[in-house]
């Protein structure tokens, strides 16, 4: 969706979750430079998956210059898409993957609107499975250049819990159901 090249400036935001720890290794892997940016509690993870720089959440609003990334994708889209336009540069791309549907519906309906007044293009994540994408993927596992992040195993019993502690966003990276 974001049409990443080499030496492009990534933003993403939730990159400590299940998608975005993948996100931060597969910008990595075609060449980005990328600023993850996660709670306090996750920094480390996200520096060890491969992000070049780190910012909590607070500091996205304070320490971050106008038009300074090509890309920004929004795992957790909890505040207003026009918080992150000024970071983009101009024809740079804001993609929402995820987070509350105010903001789903947000981007949906004003989207190519947005995009049309700010010469930046926003849009949500619509990717048809293919099988030149797994392929890509597959080589990129094989290669070692992605590898998921498993926070915690559980057992079928404990399935509840688990789905527990992603809902309430203590889970970093993916997490395992050990089936016996």
């Amino acid at each position: 969706a974001g049409q990443l090249r080499s030496g492009q400036k990534v933003l993403i935001k939730g990159a400590a979750s299940g998608v975005g720890s993948f996100a931060v290794q597969i910008a990595k892997a075609f060449g980005a430079e990328v600023t993850g940016v996660c709670s306090s509690s996750k920094t480390k993870m996200v520096q060890e998956i491969g992000a070049d720089h780190v910012l909590e959440y607070q500091q996205v609003k304070t320490d971050l210059k106008p038009q300074q990334y090509d890309l920004i994708l929004d795992i957790a889209a909890y505040d207003s898409v026009f918080n992150y336009l000024p970071l983009l540069k101009l024809e740079g791309h804001y993609v929402l993957v995820g987070g509350s549907i105010a903001r789903l519906f947000q981007v949906m309906l004003f989207g190519s609107l947005i995009s049309r007044m700010s010469r930046r293009r926003v849009q949500c994540l619509v990717q048809k499975p293919s099988q030149a994408n797994l392929i890509k993927l597959k080589d990129l596992v094989e290669a070692g250049k992605i590898r998921p992040f498993v926070d915690r195993c559980y057992s079928l019993s404990e399935i509840p819990t688990a789905i527990c502690a992603i809902e309430q966003r203590q889970v970093q990276g993916k997490i395992a159901i050990h089936v016996s």
